[in-house]
């Protein structure tokens, strides 16, 4: 079973053995394919939607995987108990959604060793969150898929030793291995800060003046990045 490059990548951060969640499932593809491929002996895919639920069903049972693959209905972690899985993948959603639903189960996320994340956006919260809540980012990439670019992060409980905090907005793993489309994805979030100081412009308040002077910052020090990245 062929995955897309953005599941490809996912899957490549789920260690060999492991028991995993798979929260949002939609039709079960990563699942799937980490039990056909070896890689996990059995995996926990859930969904919140009835629709996805019952496609992800029809996906399990056409690959004959219904003792090995066990589907839950239900929101966020609330369908785990504590210990049941080591690894949890949440990919699809706002990273703040994300981190909700990471933060709103704090047993069942004691008991994992790896969270492999896919968030469509604010990547940056959910790095503020995970750093501040005892997860280090083990690893990141960017993988483009139909011209988007997607950000895979693994976190392990730990540490993390990025203090600079556009950086950790950014993405640190992502800097310091200089991803092959860090320009690109590093371009797209200057684009949308350009945006957002045009907005910023039309409003004389003392807070918007300083927002717009924090941004101003921000995309010197970007471009700086962006063009350190360029000489590579």
């Amino acid at each position: 079973m062929e995955l897309s490059e953005r599941l490809a990548a996912l899957a490549a951060y789920v260690p060999a053995g492991s028991v995993v969640a798979d929260i949002g499932t939609d039709h079960a593809h990563l699942p799937v394919y980490l039990v056909k491929a070896g890689i996990c002996r059995r995996v926990i895919a859930t969904d919140v939607k009835e629709g996805p639920f019952r496609s992800a069903g029809i996906k399990i049972k056409e690959h004959g995987l219904d003792g090995r693959i066990e589907l839950r209905l239900g929101d966020g972690l609330q369908v785990l108990k504590p210990g049941e899985a080591d690894v949890l993948v949440l990919a699809g959603m706002g990273g703040n959604t994300i981190r909700e639903i990471l933060a709103a189960a704090p047993l069942v996320l004691k008991q994992c060793s790896r969270l492999v994340l896919q968030p469509m956006v604010d990547a940056g919260d959910l790095r503020f969150w995970l750093a501040g809540n005892g997860w280090k980012i083990r690893d990141e990439q960017l993988v483009e898929e139909e011209g988007r670019i997607y950000v895979i992060l693994a976190a392990v409980p730990g540490r993390e030793s990025t203090k600079d905090r556009l950086y950790l907005e950014l993405g640190p793993r992502l800097i310091e291995k200089k991803d092959p489309l860090l320009v690109v994805y590093l371009e797209n979030i200057m684009d949308k800060y350009e945006r957002i100081l045009t907005g910023l412009s039309a409003s004389r308040s003392r807070p918007a003046r300083e927002k717009e002077i924090m941004i101003i910052e921000k995309l010197a020090r970007m471009r700086e990045l962006t063009d350190a990245c360029k000489v590579q």
